[in-house]
């Protein structure tokens, strides 16, 4: 019997499925290996191809279904609803369904260029809604406590699938077993039926493998992250490995929401079940959205998915209006806000200011670079969307006014829906110039400290900011500050840093204009005070503690460094946390 066309579609996307898949389950397994040997260059490239992956196989796939079918039958949405069906049941069984719902979603969306988005003929809502989630398989291994902490301990390092050996397992265990019966409450340190419950799989990302669990006891229960890296000085840059260590132990629900913050790269976990992984996730950080955990784990386009749906439900619940962001309006790109969703979107205007010499490719291209970029928890992840539709009586009136005059050729109107060809979506932050119009001299001191960290971690990873504006930065819930402004980042050694020369005739100094010839990549970190925080008493404060940004030859060791090989890592927790004296930090 001859197979339809629906079911024949539905099985060519299931294909194109099924090698994505395998290509990423074979990306993100070799990890162990890369971290094995210390391959952290090798480690980045992975993480980026990883990102560009699931484009390359959408694309190789829609590639198939244009020489396989004809046009009328790839165009008619009828044949899309009854391939849906078939889909549906093909994927039935899988451990990874809904990851292949979101794959038939972009094929849909790549034929029809996001447009059409309807139930009817793609999951925009998942086929298993109300289903619950239970493969039978189980994804944790479990230890009784007992008293026993450095027992715990030494099981939970000793039995992990790491192919490296520790340096000095005993002491590890006990630093361990140390900290947590000085920092755990007694009702769960002491608890009869406090256990220690681990994920199987290992979490790895930059230099660090992680560990991570929960404790629970004494009707209680915390998060347990135990981040392990090779001594000190082993990598690609040095010599031989001196084993692994336990780096520190994270048992606050802030600091383990921070490792699997939107503004760090993606975590390579090979994980049997996903939806059960991030089930488990969530129930150890509730508040993260569910997007935001399928994200961290490399599914950041079901991240995407989930964000969508997530945002639907939102809107409908009509708690308020899409609205202009507070704060600085943009020269490059119109910015609004749904605040009950704690959400950004992005929108590049039609015409940008005068001081901005950039094209709109361009902005893309540098959303593009952060995406695949290790973000060290200084830059903000975005979702790109397409086609994003929305009711007019969704906008704030001011702010749809102001989006179509910025932008006409990006946003319209149609009826009573607003259509918004393009645009990005990040998590909502406060800016950082208003965020330091209500603090009081500590909280000012701290935050402008986290500043010049953030500039400092964003160039050890080489990325050059560019636009050092307090208003590109934004202050997280967490308190860090992280920059989401990118249409004039670069790679850091793709600078020129000068130090300003000397004036040796009368009245050179005094020029309004320089006196001496600037190249197009030459930047003079000796100027970037008033650029950077107009408030002189700011000024000062900031330049106390980082006076390292401006001078040149700060940054031109940076770019020896890079150049050299050298791979610089950071921590997702403070240096002061770690067992292990580690390697100053940057200054």
């Amino acid at each position: 019997m001859r197979l339809s066309a629906a079911y024949r579609l539905a099985a060519t996307i299931l294909h194109g499925f099924d090698e994505y898949r395998t290509r990423f389950r074979a990306i993100t397994r070799d990890a162990s290996r890369r971290f094995r040997d210390a391959a952290w260059r090798e480690a980045q490239q992975a993480s980026a191809a990883r990102i560009n992956l699931y484009d390359d196989k959408v694309a190789a796939t829609l590639g198939r279904l244009r020489r396989t079918f004809q046009a009328e039958v790839l165009t008619h949405c009828e044949c899309w609803r009854e391939a849906k069906a078939h889909y549906a049941e093909l994927i039935d069984q899988r451990l990874d369904y809904e990851l292949a719902e979101t794959f038939f979603n972009s094929l849909f969306c790549s034929v029809f260029h996001h447009r059409h988005i309807r139930d009817d003929w793609m999951f925009v809502y998942s086929s298993r809604d109300s289903a619950p989630r239970h493969s039978g398989i189980c994804l944790t291994r479990t230890r009784r406590v007992e008293g026993d902490w450095v027992g715990a301990l030494h099981w939970a390092l000793g039995e992990a699938r790491l192919e490296t050996p520790f340096d000095d397992l005993e002491r590890d265990s006990r630093l361990g077993a140390d900290f947590l019966t000085g920092h755990l409450p007694a009702a769960l340190r002491d608890a009869a039926d406090t256990e220690m419950e681990l994920l199987e799989s290992v979490f790895y990302r930059n230099k660090g493998a992680y560990l991570v669990g929960r404790l629970r006891g004494g009707g209680e229960q915390l998060p347990l992250a135990l981040p392990i890296r090779h001594g000190e000085g082993y990598g690609e840059e040095a010599g031989a490995s001196e084993g692994l260590h336990l780096d520190t132990v994270l048992i606050e629900p802030e600091e383990v929401s921070i490792i699997f913050s939107f503004t760090r790269a993606y975590f390579q976990v090979d994980t049997q079940v996903p939806g059960e992984c991030v089930d488990f996730l969530q129930e150890l950080m509730p508040d993260k959205p569910e997007g935001e955990l399928y994200s961290a784990i490399g599914f950041y386009k079901h991240g995407k998915t989930e964000f969508f749906r997530g945002l639907n439900r939102q809107v409908a619940r009509r708690e308020d209006q899409f609205i202009i962001a507070p704060g600085v309006r943009g020269m490059v790109m119109a910015v609004f806000v749904l605040p009950s969703y704690r959400t950004v979107f992005k929108i590049i205007k039609d015409r940008f200011d005068p001081a901005k010499e950039v094209t709109h490719q361009a902005v893309r291209d540098k959303y593009q670079l952060v995406k695949c970029h290790d973000r060290v928890g200084r830059m903000a992840d975005t979702q790109e969307f397409s086609n994003f539709i929305a009711r007019r009586d969704h906008f704030d009136p001011e702010c749809l006014d102001h989006l179509l005059e910025v932008a006409p050729s990006t946003v319209s109107l149609r009826d009573d829906k607003v259509i918004i060809k393009h645009c990005y979506v990040e998590r909502m932050m406060t800016p950082l110039n208003l965020y330091l119009e209500q603090c009081d001299a500590t909280e000012t001191r701290a935050v402008l400290n986290d500043y010049g960290n953030a500039i400092k971690q964003l160039a050890a990873a080489n990325i050059f900011p560019g636009d050092m504006l307090l208003k590109n930065f934004g202050v997280t819930r967490h308190g860090r500050v992280v920059f989401y402004d990118y249409d004039e980042i670069c790679y850091l050694i793709e600078c020129h840093f000068r130090h300003l020369p000397r004036a040796h005739a009368s009245g050179q100094g005094l020029s309004a204009e320089p006196w001496f010839s600037v190249g197009p990549d030459d930047i003079f970190p000796e100027e970037f005070g008033p650029f950077m925080i107009a408030n002189p008493d700011l000024r000062a404060l900031f330049t106390e503690l980082h006076p390292q940004l401006f001078d040149p030859d700060y940054w031109q060791g940076l770019q020896r460094a890079i150049r050299a090989g050298k791979v610089i890592d950071v921590t997702p927790y403070r240096d002061k946390q770690r067992f292990v004296e580690a390697a100053a930090p940057i200054h």
